[in-house]
């Protein structure tokens, strides 16, 4: 019989949670799935796919496969709204459009289980206050590391920040590749998905729209 070699575990630990036994017990527990019944469900899909998990190449894999998991899904265990409600009143009277872009991230598609690559611009017009520009690629990273659609990941983040700060308006657009497009069924790449959710005076206001589709590159033609 195989002993299985001990392995060195790396530390890539995700906002709130960490890699390992004890570590992924906020996202498991929920569910009431234990990490030793996760890594049985990856060898019966190793199995499934023609392979033998006993062989020394695979004996490992589902413990990484688990560990990766705990990492790509640790959105499920942070509520995004805690990191918008730290905010800051003393601006100096600004009163302009707050726009980051290029957030990059990673998330999966909730069909396929397959990674949706790409990048969120995001804008809002303060009314007085205003949050820690890290905060917003944060509640964008907590939505990507959740199994998604495009469509709903661009709509839950306009409605977060807009449900915390309270902005004049809006602006979410979000740009991205699925593989569940590029690697199987119609397999075609190079392709990208563009969404976008305006709310407030973003959705109201042509000119703030916009300025706003400017200041991140992409023009608004309707």
């Amino acid at each position: 019989m195989a002993v299985r070699p001990k392995s060195k575990r790396h530390s890539n630990k995700p906002i709130k949670a960490t890699a390992g036994k004890q570590g992924d017990a906020s996202l498991m527990v929920r569910n009431k799935v234990s990490r030793d019944s996760a890594e049985e469900a990856v060898r019966t899909l190793l199995r499934w796919a023609g392979e033998d998990p006993r062989r020394e190449g695979l004996l490992d894999t589902p413990q990484r496969v688990v560990d990766a998991y705990t990492d790509w899904f640790s959105g499920y265990a942070i509520d995004p709204r805690d990191y918008l409600r730290r905010t800051f009143e003393e601006t100096g009277g600004y009163d302009e459009m707050v726009v980051l872009r290029d957030i990059e991230f990673e998330s999966h598609c909730e069909h396929h289980m397959a990674p949706i690559i790409g990048r969120a611009h995001v804008g809002y017009l303060p009314t007085g206050k205003v949050v820690g520009i890290s905060k917003l690629a944060r509640v964008v990273d907590v939505f990507a590391r959740r199994f998604q659609v495009q469509e709903k990941m661009t709509a839950e983040i306009a409605r977060c920040i807009n449900d915390v700060l309270q902005p004049q308006g809006v602006g979410v657009v979000i740009e991205a590749a699925h593989e569940c497009m590029t690697t199987r069924g119609i397999h075609k790449r190079g392709v990208s998905m563009i969404t976008s959710k305006m709310m407030g005076t973003f959705r109201s206001d042509a000119r703030t729209r916009n300025e706003f589709l400017t200041f991140i590159d992409i023009r608004d033609r309707r």
